[in-house]
């Protein structure tokens, strides 16, 4: 039975706080936790934006870039409301 509501799945947001485990080494992931500011590219490849929250110690408020071809699994413990870019008015033409 399907609900009701739009299904528009899941969408990570900017300002989300996540918690990341990505490769590292064979034996343990990476994990990064805090806020997500966003979406970056490093060369041909695309990563994600994390500012690392105060469990990472003396590198709280650094922001680390992950590799999107290296995230193992992401979990969401703070998602914000995702915001609807407004396109812009072409209705009226002043000229």
């Amino acid at each position: 039975m399907k609900n009701d509501k739009e299904d528009n799945g899941i969408v990570l947001t900017v300002g989300s706080r996540y918690s990341i485990k990505s490769l590292e080494s064979r034996d343990k992931p990476l994990v990064s936790s805090g806020k997500f500011l966003g979406y970056t590219a490093i060369g041909h490849d695309e990563g994600m934006a994390m500012e690392l929250n105060d469990t990472h110690g003396e590198e709280a408020g650094r922001v680390r870039i992950i590799p999107t071809h290296t995230i193992i699994s992401i979990d969401i413990i703070e998602a914000a409301e995702k915001t609807d870019k407004k396109k812009p008015d072409s209705g009226t033409m002043f000229g």
